[in-house]
C-alpha cells in the first residue's frame, strides 16, 4: 500500500513539474516576436475568389508583375522578368514545346530525347510554380548532373556499352569519314568568332557542329559555363532532329546511282580486337590528350565491360537501365533551359543558327569525303557516299538515317552496319576535338 502511495506522489510531482516547464516554454515562445502567429484576417467571398484568381496562370500571363524573378538553378543569378518574357514569351515557348511533342510522337523523331526535353520546357514555363528554380525539380536535376558535367559521362559510359567496334575494325578507312564530319566543329568555331563571341566561348559552342550533346555539355562546363544552357539546348535539339536535317543534304550531294551502291559484307572481327581497341584508344588519349580522358575513359569503360564478357550484369545495366534513367534526367534538365527568359534571347538564337549551319557542314563534309575516297578506290571497294553523313557523333541516330535514305533508293540495300563505322569514329573524333580545345585554354 505504501508503495502505491509513494508511486502516486511521484507521478503527481512529475506531472506538475512537466506542466510548469511547458508553461515556461510557452511564455518564451509568446515573448519572441519572430515566432508570433499571424492573426487570421477574415475575407469575404469576393475577396477569396479574387485571391484565387491572382494565383492562376491566366492572371500571370495577362497581368505581368514587376517583382517576378527568373527561375535559376542558382538563385543568385535570378533577375526580374520582362513583360514580354512573362506573357508572349511563355506562350511562344508553349507552342515550341507542343511542336517538339508532335515531332517526337507524330513523326517519331528521336522521342527518347525530344519528349523529355519538350516536357521540361513545358514545366519550366509554368508561371508561379518555380519548377526551374534552385529548389524546384528541374533546378535540382540541372545542378545534380548537368551543371557539373556528370550526366554526360554516364551517357558516354552507356553509349560505350552499346557500341560495337566491329564495323570500324572491319573497315578502318571509314574512320576518315568520322574525321571529315568534324569539319563542322571547326567551321562553327570560325562562325561563332565572326558573330562576336570570344575565342573561348566560340570553342565551347563549336562542339555543337559534331551533334554531340554530352561532349557539348562537358566542354561548356569547362570553357563557357554562362552559355551552358543555350549550348545544351542547341546540341540536343539538333541531335534529335537528325532525321529532319540530314536527308535533304545527303540527297542534294549524291546521285541516285551513288545512293544505290552496295558495299561488300564486312569481315568477322575477332573478339580480342574488340577487347583491345577501347584500351588502345584510352592509352593514346592518356599520352596525347589527357584533357579528353574523362569522356573517352567513360566510353572505354562501357565498351570494355561489354567486350570482356565477364560482367554481363554491369554492361547490361550501363546500356539499358542506367542510360535510360540518365536520359530522362538529362532531357528534363536540358528542357529547363527552354524558359522564355533564356531561350528567346539574342545569344541563344545566334548559337542555334551556328549549330544548324555547322551540323549541315559536318554532314556535307562526310558525304563529300566519301565521294573523294571513291575516286581512289577500285570498283569493288566503292563506298556508298551516304555513310559519310554518319560521321557526326549522333550515334546510332545518324547511322539509322543513312540506312533509311539508302533503302529509299534500293530497299535491298541495308547500310546500317557499314554506317556504324564512321558513326563510332565520329563519337571518338568529337571527344578528341574537345580535348584539343580544352588543352589550348
Amino acid at each position: 500500500m505504501n508503495k502505491k502511495i509513494i508511486a502516486s506522489m511521484l507521478l503527481v510531482l512529475i506531472t506538475v513539474f512537466s506542466t510548469s516547464l511547458l508553461a515556461k516554454d510557452d511564455c518564451i515562445v509568446e515573448d519572441t516576436p519572430a515566432q508570433a502567429s499571424k492573426e487570421y484576417q477574415s475575407k469575404t467571398l469576393t475577396q477569396l475568389v479574387g485571391s484565387f484568381f491572382d494565383r492562376t496562370g491566366i492572371n500571370a500571363l495577362v497581368n505581368p508583375r514587376d517583382d517576378v524573378m527568373t527561375s535559376e538553378a542558382h538563385a543568385e543569378n535570378a533577375r526580374p522578368m520582362t513583360t514580354f518574357e512573362q506573357t508572349w514569351g511563355r506562350i511562344i515557348m508553349f507552342v515550341v514545346c507542343f511542336v517538339l511533342f508532335y515531332l517526337a510522337i507524330g513523326k517519331g523523331f528521336e522521342p527518347l530525347l525530344l519528349l523529355p526535353i519538350a516536357f521540361g520546357g513545358l514545366l519550366v514555363n509554368i508561371p508561379l510554380a518555380g519548377i526551374g528554380g534552385e529548389d524546384g525539380m528541374l533546378g535540382i536535376i540541372y545542378n545534380m548532373g548537368i551543371a557539373n558535367g556528370f550526366f554526360p559521362l554516364l551517357i558516354f559510359m552507356g553509349v560505350g556499352a552499346m557500341t560495337d567496334f566491329g564495323p570500324l575494325l572491319a573497315n578502318p578507312k571509314t574512320a576518315i569519314l568520322g574525321g571529315a564530319a568534324q569539319f563542322g566543329i571547326f567551321g562553327s568555331l570560325v562562325g561563332a568568332t565572326a558573330l562576336g563571341f570570344s575565342l573561348q566561348d566560340a570553342s565551347a559552342i563549336s562542339i555543337i557542329g559534331g551533334a554531340d550533346g554530352p561532349t557539348s555539355i562537358f566542354i561548356a562546363n569547362a570553357l563557357a559555363p554562362h552559355l551552358l544552357g543555350a549550348i545544351a539546348v542547341a546540341a540536343y535539339s539538333y541531335m534529335a532532329l537528325v532525321p529532319v536535317i540530314q536527308p535533304p543534304i545527303m540527297k542534294a550531294l549524291t546521285t541516285e546511282e551513288e545512293r544505290k551502291i552496295k558495299m561488300p559484307s564486312l569481315r568477322k572481327v575477332h573478339k580480342l580486337e574488340k577487347l583491345f581497341l577501347p584500351i588502345l584508344i584510352l592509352m593514346m588519349a592518356i599520352l596525347i590528350l589527357p584533357e579528353s580522358t574523362p569522356l573517352i575513359g567513360a566510353f572505354a569503360l562501357g565498351n570494355f565491360a561489354k567486350q570482356s564478357g565477364v560482367v554481363d550484369r554491369l554492361s547490361d545495366t550501363m546500356e539499358n537501365a542506367l542510360i535510360n534513367i540518365v536520359t530522362i534526367f538529362l532531357g528534363l534538365g536540358v528542357g529547363s533551359k527552354l524558359a522564355a527568359d533564356k531561350f528567346l534571347v539574342v545569344d541563344t538564337m545566334k548559337i542555334m543558327i551556328i549549330g544548324l549551319i555547322a551540323f549541315a557542314v559536318g554532314t556535307a563534309a562526310g558525304v563529300i569525303m566519301a565521294k573523294i575516297m571513291n575516286k581512289f578506290s577500285s570498283k569493288e571497294n566503292q563506298i556508298n557516299p551516304l555513310i559519310g553523313a554518319a560521321g557526326v557523333s549522333a550515334v546510332p541516330m545518324a547511322a539509322r538515317v543513312v540506312s533509311k535514305v539508302g533503302q529509299e533508293s534500293d530497299r535491298s540495300n541495308v547500310l546500317l552496319m557499314n554506317a556504324m563505322g564512321p558513326n563510332v569514329a565520329g563519337v571518338i573524333g568529337s571527344a578528341v576535338a574537345a580535348g584539343v580545345l580544352l588543352s589550348i585554354f
